[in-house]
């Protein structure tokens, strides 16, 4: 009898645990509910980078010239408009061919091919008039695309600077350059250009921000003037750094219509902030905001840009977010997404056709550190949980 009554207490309390998981799985901070709106959504992924080439003769000719390395190719960043993506694909090694691409989501799709953006012409490595390295990219509220070349190829195996680091401005609806912002005068030889962000103020002046780790510096570039500034930040902005550190920058817009950009090291154990409007006028001393320690290295992945952050700690594959109207703590963290297949988020972007967020994911470790086989396998899925 005893034997038995264990047996089905046993029982139950699979069953409870069962039941349990499927309800939420429990997080550093806090409880982690799958979205069943978009649990069977098939994800888009592919591995390492397919590409629409203009015939078959051509792409022949890019692999056997070693211009085309499928395995050698990554994307770390994305903007969604429509049904429309469009991918940063940093030349960290050789064999990327283009390095700003597009592509199409769509329900049931489960993988994709690469179409260089807006054209072939635009990604040849050594002409300075076109892409060398995009790093980051930002669509703009004019369906602008801005795009973040820091110039330099082959980062991981022996670094090249081709041309010099600029921002370049296209069309969506047209795919026509606009600007081309050189960022030559405002960077050193030294400088590691990161991320990007775009502001515009109140009067409708259009502002570009790049983080430039080296230099502990914030590029201010304005369009209207078309003239810049490096904004050199305090060194206790710095303090603990690596020597190859990371310097993650995040445009917050409130409410009335202000914007707030805020911004960290890696490595260090401090999250600040600097209203735009001091940034825009190169006038920061005394005005940073100390926003308090950070419980772990974060690694900003984006905004909803709104009020919302989206982070996550280094190595850790749950995604988590923080609205910036609440203090910088733990209790106000909430997890909103975990990678099934314990892959890394490296970007984080508002899909406003679906009004929901994704999430750009990859084996990016394995990708550093050369361990990929046949190429790093990729995801552009749906934030999963409550945002």
């Amino acid at each position: 009898m005893r034997s038995y009554l264990a047996h089905w207490l046993g029982l139950l309390l699979v069953i409870c645990l069962a039941s349990h998981s499927a309800r939420g799985q429990q997080t550093k901070y806090g409880l982690w509910t799958p979205d069943r709106a978009h649990a069977d959504t098939q994800p888009i992924q592919w591995t390492g980078g397919q590409f629409e080439f203009p015939c078959a003769s051509t792409k022949s000719l890019f692999k056997s010239s070693g211009k085309y390395i499928a395995k050698n190719v990554i994307a770390t960043r994305a903007q969604l408009i429509g049904d429309s993506i469009y991918l940063a694909l940093p030349r960290y090694r050789k064999g990327v061919p283009a390095t700003l691409v597009k592509t199409n989501v769509q329900p049931g799709t489960c993988s994709t091919t690469f179409k260089p953006y807006p054209c072939w012409d635009l990604q040849e490595e050594g002409n300075c008039k076109a892409l060398q390295s995009v790093v980051d990219l930002v669509v703009d509220q004019n369906e602008v695309l801005w795009v973040l070349d820091t110039g330099i190829v082959n980062t991981l195996e022996t670094p090249v600077r081709k041309c010099a680091p600029k921002v370049v401005a296209m069309s969506v609806k047209t795919g026509k350059v606009l600007k081309t912002v050189s960022l030559e005068g405002l960077t050193s030889s030294s400088s590691r250009l990161q991320y990007l962000v775009v502001d515009y103020a109140p009067d409708g002046g259009c502002f570009i921000y790049v983080s430039d780790a080296a230099n502990r510096a914030i590029i201010v570039y304005n369009l209207q003037a078309d003239r810049g500034f490096r904004v050199v930040l305090p060194k206790a902005v710095s303090a603990g750094c690596r020597s190859r550190d990371v310097l993650y920058i995040a445009l917050i817009r409130r409410d009335c219509g202000s914007t707030e950009l805020y911004f960290t090291y890696l490595s260090t154990a401090k999250l600040f902030s600097l209203k735009s409007e001091y940034l825009r006028s190169g006038v920061a001393d005394g005005r940073i905001l100390d926003l308090g320690k950070k419980p772990s290295r974060m690694v900003i992945i984006g905004t909803d840009n709104g009020s919302a952050i989206f982070f996550r700690n280094e190595g850790d594959a749950e995604v988590y977010r923080w609205d910036t109207n609440s203090t910088f703590a733990e209790a106000n963290f909430k997890p909103v997404y975990r990678s099934q297949t314990c892959q890394l988020v490296t970007h984080a972007v508002p899909d406003y056709k679906r009004n929901t967020m994704r999430v750009l994911q990859s084996n990016f470790p394995d990708y550093m550190q050369n361990r990929i086989g046949c190429g790093a396998i990729q995801q552009l899925n749906h934030m999963q949980g409550c945002w």
